[in-house]
């Protein structure tokens, strides 16, 4: 009887997970289109205070930074000099690009602060977010051409190609929803790219007098 029980147990082993690799094998193709999407959903950071900073990459080489200086003193500076590149790239695009990027439901409702959002779905896309603050003694000052140079923001996608046989091009789409980013209040920097070799970026300096 003990013999029995152990060839029972071991057929069923061998039996169930069957189905379940065929199930895998089916959906494969579908997974590579979902990948190819970024979604910010939900109650996402709904209700965050302070400095907020996302990066959603779905896709091959693509690039994303968040930058933030913040300085306070009697001669207070911040520079930043930010540089993305990639060149020279091939990807591979088996069949027509889906790519999509969101922000839906509820997401960074009342939230506040800064918030640096970056989103890409697709193939070499750079995008970029920098803010610098400076809480000074001497109050507002005027920047120079040497100043805002070394505060530069640089993002490149240039060089960036695909190989792909036949087929459609596929659909683009990025959206913020109406539900979404509700009483925000404060900084919100946002870029959204769908597609192949996009470049953006944005950038923010404020320089504000202490009070005594």
């Amino acid at each position: 009887m003990k013999r029995m029980a152990v060839l029972l147990s071991l057929g069923l082993v061998s039996v169930v997970p069957l189905p379940l690799c065929a199930q895998q094998v089916d959906d494969y193709a579908g997974m590579l289109g979902y990948l190819n999407h970024t979604r910010l959903d939900g109650r996402a950071l709904s209700g965050a205070d302070g400095a907020i900073v996302v990066n959603m990459a779905a896709g091959d080489l693509n690039q994303q930074g968040n930058l933030l200086g913040i300085a306070s003193g009697d001669t207070a500076q911040v520079d930043i000099d930010a540089r993305q590149l990639h060149s020279n790239n091939r990807v591979r695009a088996t069949g027509a690009l889906d790519a999509r990027a969101s922000i839906g439901g509820q997401a960074l409702g009342g939230a506040s602060g800064v918030a640096m959002i970056n989103q890409a779905s697709g193939i070499g896309n750079a995008t970029l977010n920098i803010v610098t603050a400076t809480l000074a003694q001497q109050g507002i000052r005027e920047t120079n051409d040497e100043a805002l140079a070394a505060s530069g923001a640089l993002a490149s996608a240039g060089g960036q190609g695909t190989a792909a046989r036949g087929g459609s091009a596929g659909t683009r789409s990025v959206a913020v929803e109406d539900t979404a980013l509700q009483g925000f209040d404060g900084v919100l920097q946002l870029n959204q790219i769908a597609g192949t070799g996009n470049t953006t970026a944005n950038q923010l300096s404020m320089s504000v007098q202490s009070t005594p």
